[in-house]
């Protein structure tokens, strides 16, 4: 998952700032040379004096983002003698900067990465192996259930750096009209959609369904909300999972949103982006999403719609209690072309400890990845419900397949349809998609 970090002074400011999209660039890589005579070190110094250590993070520099990466590389070079050659890479050529890398050309020692790519760059040799480092220390306190992406075939490829997750947007102004309170429970979900329809018209969705090619964000949390899961690996073959009656209770509420009437036939391929544009033309009361999705509701409403107006809650489970969220957020993982692992692991291990962990998350206006810290967010009215979603954050299947699953054969969004349309019963639709999933995954 991509996501730009921006300086966060206030509540409205973290909201805005979690996940955030990272917007392109064509500008070049921006570098930090190392500084005059960080690598020369007296007898008997710092074990890797002399040594330099390429770090790539993503995206375009900012003030807050320079500050953090200069303070964590000055307390680097402090602590071990070597010198740090930092790197911006624009999002626009992370793709091209590691498949050249890849491949055998210049590459990073160290590199920030999208948790979601880890599978991928796990399956071109090109991440190396850090599963001793959560074995102590600071990082032995990561919640496992956020490792599902960076965990393949029981090693880790990436440690978590900062985290997002999703919530439900609503309508702040429409509840506080028609005296709707924010609901705790899926039931109640249901009838603030259905009074929002009553009172607003049935060309709104009074909770939005997403079928687009981000829909399994919506679906995975309301089936990992009944304990299902999408495909688990057993010995070196992934077995589907979503004939499972735990899943299929999740595709059960998923499809309801279409057939009970809370959000309209007509829209079945709609993604977050369509939904967004809809909710800012008075069209959505409820969808789920995140703070990023606030600057272009602004944007599309003309003015009209800001975060006065928006707030955000946590996605009842059917089952009872606050159903999961997918797990998206920035990694930082040792480059397989590495010249000194030892020295590339150490600098993981500094990195992602508690307070440079921290303080890549509350500067970047993300979630910090320690249970502890998570915690202090739920005091935070603009913090709490992505909090409550990522403390059982979840991960889609850790394979470099998965994508052509999600989104280039769109399985499971087929699936919906096929079900909502009345062209096949769920049991047919979910026995189709297994086999799909299967086949795609053990290529």
């Amino acid at each position: 998952m991509k996501i730009t970090k921006f300086a966060v002074t206030t509540a409205t400011t973290a909201a805005l700032a979690l996940g955030l999209a990272a917007c392109g660039s064509t500008s070049e890589p921006a570098t930090s040379e190392p500084q005059a005579g960080a690598s020369t070190a007296a007898a008997g110094g710092p074990k890797y004096a002399g040594q330099t250590l390429t770090v790539w993070r993503l995206g375009d520099s900012n003030p807050a983002a320079q500050k953090y990466m200069d303070d964590l590389n000055a307390a680097f070079e402090k602590e071990s003698g070597a010198t740090i050659k930092l790197e911006w890479i624009p999002w626009p050529q992370v793709n091209d900067k590691f498949t050249a890398a890849a491949a055998g050309g210049a590459g990073p020692d160290v590199t920030e990465i999208g948790n979601d790519q880890v599978p991928l760059w796990q399956s071109q040799e090109a991440l190396s192996p850090v599963t001793a480092l959560m074995q102590a220390g600071d990082q032995a306190e990561i919640p496992k259930n956020l490792l599902g992406l960076e965990t393949i075939d029981n090693e880790v490829y990436a440690l978590p750096w900062g985290a997002g997750s999703r919530a439900v947007l609503y309508r702040k102004d429409w509840f506080a009209d028609l005296g709707i309170e924010v609901p705790k429970t899926w039931d109640e979900l249901v009838a603030a959609a259905k009074k929002i329809q009553a009172k607003k018209g049935k060309d709104v969705d009074g909770f939005a369904f997403n079928g687009g090619s981000d829909a399994n964000h919506l679906l995975g949390a309301l089936a990992w909300s009944e304990g299902g899961e999408y495909a688990v690996k057993e010995g070196d073959k992934w077995v589907g999972k979503v004939t499972d009656p735990k899943f299929k209770a999740g595709f059960a509420t998923y499809t309801s949103l279409v057939t009970d009437g809370l959000s309209g036939k007509s829209r079945l391929t709609q993604n977050t982006v369509d939904i967004r544009k809809r909710f800012a033309n008075n069209k959505v009361g409820m969808y789920l999403t995140a703070g990023w999705d606030l600057p272009g509701i602004e944007v599309d409403s003309k003015g009209k719609l800001k975060a006065d107006k928006l707030a955000f809650f946590p996605l009842p489970a059917k089952s009872g209690g606050e159903a999961p969220s997918f797990f998206g957020g920035n990694d930082i993982a040792v480059w397989d072309g590495a010249k000194n692992k030892e020295l590339a692991s150490e600098y993981l291990k500094l990195a992602t400890n508690k307070e440079w962990a921290g303080r890549y998350a509350t500067e970047g206006g993300l979630l910090p990845i320690y249970p502890e810290a998570l915690a202090k967010l739920s005091s935070d009215p603009a913090q709490a419900p992505f909090a409550a979603a990522f403390a059982k954050a979840k991960a889609f299947p850790a394979d470099s397949n998965w994508t052509e699953a999600n989104e280039t054969k769109a399985v499971l969004q087929n699936a919906a349809r096929s079900v909502i349309e009345g062209k096949a019963t769920p049991d047919e639709a979910l026995t189709k998609a297994n086999g799909e999933i299967e086949e795609i995954l053990n290529q």
